[in-house]
């Protein structure tokens, strides 16, 4: 097989940031090649000029969805920058119960679900707040990424023991069962409360109610200034007054044109 080219390389580069507001440095060539090489090989394509017309002219989609699936970064855990969780399980859940306690409607979207490691934190999170209470919350949470590899693993609700032996104990009782020595899986009551959808952060924003707390993190650092402006904007729109936003520990609003107020590290509100 051919070498990546920086014509090809462009190409996709371009591609990528259009469509999904990726930006790909150039040090990033490398690491596509290594990506999609084997898809090349699979699909018998012999350069990557061959493989991106037919990127293009694929109507079904499939190939995009391929192509997305092994550019895009998907490293995440349980519990992950885990003070966030501390907040909104000290600070905005109660606000939330105190505010619309009379719809008893939990509005929480997470916007790069990943394998699902962090909406199955925050919905432990709502669990505990909202249903332990004895209240009848509908605490039903969105989970959107634009991989719809790593969703399909995210909907089986299937993790390595490992991963799920680091949380509190109550948490592995309440919300997992043991497959194996190896796998654990959710519990319905987390699975069944937990929508997944694929979802484009170029696109607009389909959903019709404003969500009180929106979780985008991680998601920034590969966006320039003008599409994270853009993506932060539709946010905001998409947020309840009062509500919250949590961004990646690596992110910052601050050279970003927004409404949203800081209220502490990566944590702003409307």
């Amino acid at each position: 097989m051919q070498e990546l080219t920086t014509a090809e390389f462009n190409r996709i580069r371009d591609f990528i940031k259009a469509n999904y507001g990726i930006t790909l440095s150039d040090e990033k060539k490398t690491l596509v090649y290594s990506r999609l090489r084997t898809t090349l090989t699979e699909q018998g394509f012999s350069n990557f000029s061959d493989y991106f017309d037919h990127l293009i002219r694929d109507k079904s989609g499939e190939s995009i969805v391929r192509f997305v699936d092994k550019i895009t970064t998907n490293h995440t855990f349980f519990m992950r920058e885990s003070d966030h969780f501390d907040y909104l399980r000290d600070t905005v859940f109660p606000y939330i119960s105190e505010t619309y306690g009379h719809q008893r409607d939990l509005r929480l979207w997470c916007c790069a679900s990943s394998s699902g490691e962090e909406p199955v934190t925050l919905q432990m999170l709502a669990q505990d707040h909202f249903k332990k209470s004895g209240d009848k919350w509908d605490t039903q949470i969105l989970a959107t990424d634009i991989s719809t590899n790593v969703l399909d693993k995210a909907v089986y609700g299937r993790y390595a023991t490992e991963g799920v032996n680091s949380l509190p104990k109550s948490w592995q009782t309440d919300y997992f069962k043991k497959v194996d020595h190896q796998f654990s899986e959710t519990l319905p009551i987390i699975r069944q409360n937990i929508i997944y959808r694929t979802f484009n952060l170029m696109n607009p924003i389909p959903f019709t109610k404003k969500f009180q707390v929106i979780f985008c993190r991680n998601v920034m650092i590969y966006f320039d200034a003008g599409v994270r402006e853009q993506v932060v904007k539709k946010l905001y729109d998409a947020t309840e007054t009062g509500g919250y936003l949590f961004i990646g520990h690596s992110e910052s609003l601050n050279n970003t044109n927004t409404a949203y107020k800081y209220i502490k590290p990566a944590i702003y509100r409307k």
